[in-house]
């Protein structure tokens, strides 16, 4: 299938209306045309400083602005982050990400940052940050540092963003998208479900991706995990159908792309799951915890991948070794 960034929202809605096993079967085609079905990419998140955080995103527990009983954190050590990142390299990680509670990072983190950058790309793990809002000299020097990703959400469409989050506007939030593609990462750009919206802001939300200039390289679909003492706390839960129905749109529309399950998988059951790698998606996050709301665990996962047949993509080998082996040839 070629790529195209001329998506219509007429096109991806008549794809959102597919019947469902019709939409999912035309998703796994498409993903079988340009994945491996049964390899499933693997990344660790870390959060590196919680809670505070000035904006007021309506959803999210590490606001300032909200009582959601988070115990704030200073940011951790760099040689704290390293150890994570080894544990996430030897439970099968490819991709390590690093999070913090900014609105953007001011200057004097920039070093914290850079240094952690390095540190992780040195095992051979692929790096990932998000850190809020860049500027182009930031995206700039973290490029140079050798991150390979960087994630920066547009949540949801342009029309109901304003109902979630109004500290920070929608092109902002594009305009880092434009410094990380500029600078020569990678993005990581996707949304959540299950905000209050309906579905034709989940196909804006599609639509916007899939006309950025270049498809960003990983699309993480979220589901809402309610927070206690945020303003979604209450919200009318999605069915989880209209969850993989936005999976397999994305994965038809941006055939290259990983399509990550990230928040609220802890949720789902096997067969939900099952479908959701049915409908495209390739890619998720492991581990206990995602930033500071629950996951699947470990232990979960590998019994649903030896369930399912499943492997994790393998991570590249670290600087020192392919040293040894050069060495040893």
């Amino acid at each position: 299938m070629q790529v195209r960034n001329d998506w219509t929202r007429e096109e991806i809605q008549q794809l959102y209306a597919l019947p469902f096993l019709d939409l999912l079967f035309e998703a796994q085609g498409i993903h079988r045309q340009h994945f491996d079905a049964n390899t499933i990419q693997v990344s660790t998140l870390l959060s590196i400083k919680t809670g505070k955080c000035p904006e007021d995103c309506k959803y999210c527990s590490q606001s300032a602005r909200y009582d959601s009983k988070l115990e704030a954190e200073k940011r951790i050590a760099v040689e704290k982050v390293i150890q994570e990142a080894k544990e996430a390299l030897a439970s099968g990680s490819s991709r390590f990400c690093m999070g913090a509670a900014w609105r953007n990072p001011h200057e004097r983190d920039m070093p914290y940052v850079i240094e952690m950058v390095k540190e992780v790309k040195a095992l051979g793990l692929e790096t990932c940050m998000t850190l809020g809002m860049l500027n182009e000299s930031q995206a700039l020097r973290l490029r140079e540092a050798g991150l390979d990703y960087y994630n920066h959400n547009l949540d949801t469409s342009r029309e109901y963003y304003p109902n979630v989050i109004t500290t920070r506007s929608y092109d902002d939030r594009l305009d880092t998208l434009d410094f990380v593609r500029q600078a020569g990462m990678k993005v990581c750009s996707g949304g959540i479900v299950g905000l209050g919206e309906n579905s034709n802001d989940r196909i804006g939300l599609l639509h916007e991706l899939a006309t950025l200039p270049i498809h960003p390289e990983s699309v993480p679909i979220n589901m809402l995990v309610p927070i206690e003492g945020t303003p979604l706390a209450d919200v009318e839960k999605l069915d989880v159908t209209e969850w993989i129905r936005t999976i397999a749109v994305a994965r038809i529309i941006m055939p290259k792309s990983y399509i990550r399950l990230s928040a609220g998988r802890e949720s789902l059951s096997d067969s939900d799951q099952a479908l959701a790698f049915m409908a495209g998606a390739n890619s998720l996050f492991s581990g206990e915890k995602l930033l500071t709301t629950p996951n699947a665990g470990e232990g979960r996962d590998k019994q649903l991948f030896d369930k399912l047949g499943l492997v994790a993509e393998k991570a590249k080998p670290s600087i020192l070794e392919l040293t040894v082996d050069a060495m040893a040839s």
